[in-house]
């Protein structure tokens, strides 16, 4: 399956949508050029992108568009997975930077472990472009393309206040499952999240019975499926047994996942079935939301964000200096790093044929498989 949808992705050709302002794939063309429109030759420039790994549908998408894109450009391009192996990850920037890379884009597994390598870019003059994670503690990043992470956690925020029901007279129980402690994203994402609804928590309208709150203690490292189904299946046992959950409030679509599994295996049906919250719209969440085991998640276009990269790319290659539209949120420790931000969408039964079928993310045939 998530071959096919690669290759959907990769077969289409962009068409105007109001997220990021740039271009986006519509189905039957060919790819349009990235960066402004403009044509270019590469000029035997070579780009190295490393991902995190290819066990998550989005980051295949991200790396396959990218690449797709700087090669329309006329760029050589060097992409590789590291499987969220630090290790392996940092092995390969450095076989990169011995390759002679020209540029490097790097979404990282965990930045801190990435600061002598990136040092190393630096000191050859290759310039790092950091891809939607922050990358932490280094002065050698020269951009940040991104979506609005804490926006995604306002986003999930205000659709648990607006949609919930809760009230000082009818509560309703919330567990938190937020992302890696590693990853700047987790953090403003949770930041977002919590100025919704602390309210409703200070106010008694929400009750998070296992008190796991604080995002030390309801994080998910490398935002794995499996721990998060085991942490949602101990909360359950613990704090639930003569209770009900009525939300899982979820950074990621993975986490989800997990989530219904563990809800499952406690015995809950379609009548007491909790609102679960996602991140990123992936095929199989997407088709959780249509049938109504998962609520709602956040569409974050990864073909726009590709776009928005490859513009950084090839001005940076050409001595120009890239669109940016924050110069103050993203404080890696060293320096601000200036950034594109794209904006994220809530997607949710009511609206998904709009805006994900509607924007030729997914077809209906393949929400159908």
């Amino acid at each position: 399956m998530k071959k096919k949808v690669l290759a959907a992705i990769m077969a289409v050709a962009m068409v105007a949508l109001t997220a990021c302002g740039a271009a986006a794939p519509a189905a039957g063309g060919d790819a349009a050029p990235a960066a402004g429109g403009a044509s270019s030759s590469g000029g035997g420039k070579k780009v190295a992108v490393a991902m995190p790994t290819q066990s998550s549908e989005r980051w295949m998408h991200d790396g396959a568009n990218m690449k797709a894109q700087l090669e329309e450009l006329g760029y050589t391009v060097d992409l590789q997975y590291a499987e969220d192996d630090v290790q392996a990850q940092v092995s390969q920037i450095e076989n990169m930077i011995a390759a002679g890379a020209n540029c490097l884009v790097i979404a990282a597994i965990d930045s801190d472990a990435l600061v002598n390598v990136e040092q190393q870019a630096k000191d050859a003059g290759i310039p790092v472009i950091a891809y939607d994670r922050l990358l932490m503690n280094t002065d050698a990043v020269s951009y940040y393309a991104t979506f609005d992470n804490k926006g995604v956690g306002t986003k999930i925020g205000e659709y648990i206040v607006q949609h919930c029901g809760a009230t000082k007279d009818d509560p309703k129980t919330i567990e938190l499952f937020m992302g890696s402690p590693d990853d700047n994203n987790a953090h403003m994402l949770y930041a977002g999240l919590m100025e919704q609804i602390q309210p409703l928590l200070d106010d008694g309208s929400l009750v998070c019975k296992s008190g796991q709150i604080d995002f030390e203690s309801n994080n998910t490292l490398r935002w794995d499926q499996q721990t998060a189904m085991k942490r949602c299946e101990d909360i359950l046992t613990r704090y639930y047994a003569d209770d009900k959950l009525d939300i899982c409030a979820c950074a990621y679509d993975g986490l989800s996942y997990g989530c219904m599994s563990a809800l499952e295996g406690a015995g809950y049906t379609d009548a007491d079935w909790p609102m679960i919250t996602g991140q990123d719209a992936e095929l199989m969440a997407t088709k959780h939301i249509i049938s109504g085991k998962q609520t709602m998640s956040i569409y974050k276009d990864t073909r726009l964000l590709a776009s928005k990269c490859v513009t950084m790319v090839q001005a940076v290659l050409e001595g120009a200096k890239p669109e940016i539209n924050d110069t103050e949120q993203y404080n890696n420790g060293k320096i601000v790093v200036p950034s594109y931000l794209c904006e994220p969408v809530p997607v949710d039964k009511d609206n998904y044929k709009e805006v994900i079928i509607g924007g030729g993310y997914y077809t209906e045939e393949q929400l159908a498989e």
